[in-house]
């Protein structure tokens, strides 16, 4: 088992690096990150009692429709405004941890200002982000604007002073008093984005991914003597290992950027094959810390070999996965601290980081040196190990939240064959651990293991995959009629998530390279009937079709008098191949 540890451990390093330089192909290149005036540019116009805002967005970054603040200011009143937006996009967004609206490329916000006289400074705060993980601090503008002659000009701060005790909202033309008053961003310095890196990293301790690390690390301390080495020295090796690792971060970004490739805080987590890698690896921290693998009372560090308590290179690799598992986790005060590091000369970006990693292993850091702490944990006794597998469900949920993050990477049938990836690393475990001693047995239980750990690993890697072909149209009663009207043959297929038939048709026969370059060469169009959750018009062609359930194909010629081709309920790649052909007839100008 401390093979299999070790490995673990080399498999989420190994993953992230090569996500890392693999993304570089991907995303566009740019030498540095762009400034903030020139990533996001804003034309103001006025028309009458309105006024609009067309954003111009670099490609690669993106606005957030929550972070826009507009407040209007005269000598008598300060209002703010709540502005009309268009229709933006709904991203998950790691950071926040929730889906939210955001705008690419380019969008207009109106505002109503009939209520705001002809003269008024119009105060305007946004907030963006790179696709690659960069997002930069709020920023805010001002503009002088006269709405009689339609004059505007900028300002580099605000210009009007407005009596404090008059703010309204206008919302359609209405005025209703407000509280807020929006603060002014400030300029800091250095230091202080240092202390914001060491705060934010104390506060990564409390985080799930972070605090059972942390947790057994101490009762580490309970638990044993000082043996060979002062709980000092220990604690100085966790914060080594802890340090070291954030530097390697910082040094992989660096040189990503170097390369022309943007690239911030958690940049792993756009990758499916890392956040594969490290759902797995929390589930087996929670397995071992709910017992069903056992590496030993001062666990969370590479194996046993590298977590004795009197050995320091289990506390170093202790920091390195404390270290590798806050990949996934942000907190308050990080945000402002990356964002300067980043958009800073490297060695600036090396010390934010430095001060991030000291943040987090700072209290155990600490601990290590406090007589009286060390004296005020309790003896060494029965609760320890029921906090060490209560500490399991933290890393279970956050194994949870990665399986969540990686279904919005890549659909449902990602998740589904994730799981049975966690599902097949369970098996390797239980495997062995009742190898026989002798007999054939012994070598089809390894053999049996091993080939359920390639498996795991094939499914991580292979993540992508995964991910929903949205060159499928959603069935409607009418959309069959109006593709074939517009001269097009049509493939259907009903399908539904719980249907292992469909599934296993779509691995074996339409989702290969094959179908979709055939598909394209004879201009076909794809629609799918989602029957997972029940649909009367669906249902409806199936009873046509003298169907009860799913799958059912049909293929349906250009020519609106011929009839649907029906596939057989279980196919072949060459069957489905043959029958797009034989329904093409001469529609085989590939489609645009």
């Amino acid at each position: 088992m401390k093979l299999i540890t070790k490995l673990s451990l080399l498999l989420v390093l190994a993953a992230s690096a090569f996500s890392a330089f693999a993304d570089t192909a991907l995303v566009e290149t740019k030498d540095e990150f762009l400034p903030v005036e020139e990533a996001y540019k804003v034309s103001i116009s006025a028309e009458g009692d309105k006024v609009y805002l067309d954003w111009n967005i670099a490609p690669g970054y993106f606005m957030y429709k929550e972070k826009f603040k507009l407040t209007a200011s005269t000598p008598e009143t300060k209002t703010t405004l709540a502005p009309a937006f268009e229709k933006g996009k709904i991203k998950f967004d790691p950071y926040f941890n929730k889906d939210l609206e955001i705008y690419y490329n380019a969008t207009r916000i109106t505002l109503n200002t009939a209520e705001l006289g002809d003269k008024f400074e119009l105060k305007l705060r946004s907030q963006g982000c790179a696709d690659a993980g960069l997002c930069y601090a709020p920023r805010s503008q001002y503009f002088q604007i006269d709405q009689s002659t339609g004059a505007i000009s900028e300002s580099k701060k605000a210009t009007v002073v407005a009596a404090e005790d008059q703010k309204t909202v206008v919302q359609e033309g209405s005025a209703t008093p407000v509280a807020a008053i929006i603060p002014e961003e400030e300029t800091h310095s250095f230091f202080f984005y240092i202390l914001l890196a060491i705060g934010g990293g104390i506060i990564l301790n409390l985080m799930p991914c972070v605090f059972p690390v942390l947790s057994l690390k101490a009762l580490s301390f309970a638990s044993h003597s000082e043996g060979a080495h002062s709980h000092q020295a220990h604690g100085w090796a966790y914060t080594g290992g802890v340090i070291g690792s954030f530097v390697i971060v910082a040094i992989v970004i660096i040189a990503l950027r170097s390369a022309g490739t943007a690239a911030g805080w958690g940049f792993q987590l756009q990758s499916p094959v890392f956040v594969a890698a490290v759902m797995y690896l929390f589930l087996v921290m929670g397995l071992s810390l709910s017992g069903v693998i056992y590496f030993g009372t001062g666990l969370m560090g590479v194996g046993q070999g590298l977590t004795s308590s009197d050995d320091l290179k289990g506390s170093f690799f202790t920091g390195v996965l404390a270290a590798v598992v806050a990949s996934p986790c942000t907190g308050p005060m990080m945000a402002p601290a990356l964002g300067f590091a980043l958009t800073q000369p490297w060695y600036t970006s090396i010390f934010i980081f430095i001060a991030l990693g000291f943040g987090l292993a700072l209290p155990f850091l600490a601990l290590s040196y406090s007589p009286a702490l060390a004296r005020a944990l309790p003896a060494p006794g029965t609760w320890m190990e029921v906090l060490k597998q209560f500490l399991a469900f933290p890393m279970y949920i956050t194994s949870a939240w990665l399986l969540y993050v990686f279904g919005n990477q890549v659909g449902m049938t990602g998740v589904f064959f994730l799981a049975l990836g966690g599902i097949a690393i369970v098996y390797a475990i239980w495997v062995f651990q009742h190898i026989p001693e002798k007999g054939v047995g012994k070598w089809i239980a390894r053999v049996s293991g091993y080939a359920a750990l390639v498996a795991a690993a094939y499914i991580g890697y292979n993540g992508e995959t995964f991910k929903k072909d949205e060159t499928w149209q959603n069935f409607t009663p009418t959309i069959v009629q109006e593709l074939r009207a517009n001269g097009q043959p049509v493939f259907v297929d009903f399908t539904a998530d719980w249907c292992i038939t469909c599934k296993a048709n779509e691995a074996i026969a339409i989702d290969r390279d094959e179908f979709r370059e055939l598909v394209a060469e004879l201009n076909y169009a794809k629609v799918k009937g989602d029957w997972t959750n029940e649909d009367p018009n669906i249902t409806a062609v199936l009873t046509e079709y003298k169907r009860s359930g799913v799958p059912l194909y049909l293929v349906f010629p250009a020519d609106t008098s011929k009839p649907a081709e029906v596939l057989p309920q279980i196919l072949t790649k060459d069957m489905v191949l043959e029958a797009l052909r034989r329904n093409a007839g001469d529609n085989k100008v590939a489609a645009n």
